[in-house]
């Protein structure tokens, strides 16, 4: 049994060493369907953003001061990866969003224009969203996984993590 799983080793490692020589699973596919997803997921992060500013900027109450340097860390944290999206598209040679309206047409969190959320509705509805858009980043992932594209796959894992750090800290701030 052992004979036979080291040949199964040395044929694996000589296909690897085949392809690898031939440019086989070397090259990036798919490039527009990834670079429509990175600007449908520039759209949500930018919005997420705005609405993290938004909150930030109206929330009171008695653990004002707490909260509100919570949102201006997370905000500063989603901001950061806007760019980082929107270039990522570019060196795939793709083009990216080029105006507001275009991203409310692609983005899928809902803004909000509430004048009478209390802190704790703000704060959940943060969570939620960011529990949504680490969802959407896996999908955007399985598509980069596919489409060969590990520098963009790469980065999707550590903004997962970060939308699942930050919807974290809300849920454990609003006891959920």
């Amino acid at each position: 049994m052992a004979v036979a799983n080291a040949k199964q080793e040395l044929k694996t490692v000589s296909s690897v060493k085949q392809k690898a020589h031939q440019g086989e699973d070397a090259t990036l596919q798919n490039q527009q369907a990834v670079g429509e997803a990175l600007a449908v997921l520039l759209s949500d992060v930018f919005a997420l953003y705005i609405k993290t500013k938004n909150y930030h900027w109206h929330m009171k109450g008695s653990h004002f001061r707490d909260y509100h340097l919570l949102l201006e860390e997370q905000a500063t944290q989603l901001y950061g990866i806007t760019d980082l999206i929107a270039e990522r598209a570019r060196k795939i040679g793709q083009p990216t969003v080029r105006s507001l309206e275009q991203m409310v047409q692609l983005k899928r969190l809902a803004s909000s224009d509430a004048t009478d959320l209390s802190a704790d509705q703000m704060l959940t509805e943060l969570h939620d969203d960011n529990q949504s858009l680490a969802a959407y980043m896996r999908t955007t992932h399985t598509l980069t996984d596919d489409a060969n594209d590990v520098s963009t796959t790469s980065l999707l894992e550590e903004w997962i993590d970060q939308a699942e750090e930050r919807a974290w800290f809300l849920g454990q701030t609003v006891g959920k």
